[in-house]
């Protein structure tokens, strides 16, 4: 696909902002939690939402703009969230997250890249994970867990658990990959691990906007996938499971996998009662929608700009113009609800209209203060709710939010989920 397949929408574009804000529809509860586009409510300038990334792509293309520091600026203070692709999308067929992801990749294609992407992207390519550590150390997580090794091709497992980057090499965030692995065992799951053949996913490759490394990695990913004969490919990671659900099956590539996000098995396993908490856990806590678990969850087949003529004038698009809606929502909300003691408070801005944590896209190497304000807004609505602790089901959620309580040398627990359902059992 080219930018310039996109011109239309671009065109059509009425800067309405409604990219900017969170639906009337979705019953807003008031202005303080009424944005829903993270770079424009922090810059305050229409360049950086969803429509001022179009009219910037359109000026491009059409020669009024040239490549500059102002537009790399503009590109990427955006964590590629889709909150701005939802709204715009609940009445029109305009794609603008798929804009930006055409935009992101011309520019990294024919200008240069950030400094800061570039250590992510010789990182991948030399030790394929994201923070430039030996591939001996991907398996260092599982020590004690007994989980079968699979990177060998001597043992078979149903499940392969992919724990991605960051649950296998932060140590401040191994124990979820810990926790999901036991308690996939104690429900009597057979489940296996790639140790250190596991690969990087291409999630900031492909978010960045370089196509031929996630390309190639996706590829490899999924023909490992295959060779290995699982039936299902259980991910903690949102940012690993959005991309094998969504991105990897438009490749092209047959996958003999079902992808799942862990908290969808547990929540299975739970209410299936081979997981039963029970122990209480008196507390009142929110949960966060990461956006890849979320919004980002739906597999959608962009258009490439294919237009069809009604009645030989009104130009429409063969696909569906609100998404975002069956995201993977309820699951983690089933875990947390399953365990006694626990009282449920839902943010003003959820399920599909969740407010971004501000790490992805990118944004937590490049911007970190951009990242870390988003993640301050996202504190200050979770705790306007009553809650004493926030949940959530990402990697990188949970990292940016932590710090965010961290930065204001506040005390706010962050947890997973698995980390509540292992102390209830």
């Amino acid at each position: 696909m080219a930018l310039e397949d996109y011109r239309n929408d671009m065109m059509r574009c009425v800067r309405c902002s409604v990219c900017k804000f969170i639906p009337l529809s979705s019953l807003i509860k008031s202005w303080r939690f009424a944005n829903g586009c993270p770079a424009s409510a922090k810059y305050h300038f229409h360049s950086y939402s969803g429509g001022g990334k179009m009219i910037a792509a359109l000026s491009l293309i059409d020669g009024r703009v040239d490549y500059s520091d102002a537009l790399m600026d503009v590109v990427y203070k955006c964590s590629m969230c889709g909150a701005c692709d939802l709204t715009c999308r609940l009445g029109t067929d305009m794609e603008p997250l798929q804009v930006l992801r055409e935009l992101r990749s011309r520019v990294f294609r024919e200008y240069k890249q950030l400094d800061e992407h570039t250590h992510i992207m010789n990182s991948i390519q030399n030790y394929d994970n994201v923070w430039m550590l030996p591939r001996s150390r991907r398996k260092n997580w599982s020590k004690g867990l007994e989980a079968k090794d699979l990177s060998t091709g001597k043992e078979k497992a149903e499940v392969l658990y992919f724990a991605g980057c960051t649950y296998s090499l932060d140590p401040n965030l191994q124990k979820v990959a810990q926790n999901t692995v036991k308690l996939m065992k104690q429900a009597g799951l057979d489940v296996g691990i790639l140790g250190t053949k596991e690969k990087c996913c291409a999630s900031p490759a492909f978010q960045i906007g370089n196509e031929a490394l996630f390309e190639e990695y996706a590829l490899s990913n999924i023909e490992s996938f295959n060779a290995l004969g699982v039936k299902k490919v259980v991910s903690s990671c949102a940012g690993c499971y959005g991309l094998f659900k969504t991105h990897y099956s438009l490749l092209g590539k047959e996958m003999n996998f079902e992808v799942v996000h862990a908290v969808e098995c547990l929540d299975k396993l739970v209410r299936e009662g081979r997981l039963e908490p029970t122990k209480k856990r008196p507390m009142r806590v929110t949960y966060h929608d990461p956006c890849h678990l979320g919004r980002l969850s739906e597999t959608k087949i962009p258009s490439e700009g294919k237009e069809e003529r009604v009645l030989g004038c009104l130009p429409v698009k063969d696909i569906p113009k609100a998404i975002g809606l069956n995201g993977i929502f309820d699951p983690p909300r089933n875990v947390i609800k399953s365990i006694p003691g626990i009282e449920l408070l839902e943010m003003e801005r959820a399920r599909e209209y969740s407010w971004c944590c501000g790490s992805g896209g990118g944004v937590k190497s490049a911007f970190p203060d951009f990242a870390l304000w988003s993640a301050e807004e996202r504190l200050e609505e979770a705790k306007a709710t009553g809650a004493e602790a926030l949940v959530t089901c990402c990697p990188w959620c949970e990292k940016n939010l932590k710090d965010a309580v961290d930065s204001r040398g506040e005390t706010f627990p962050v947890y997973d989920a698995t980390d509540l359902l292992i102390q209830s059992l």
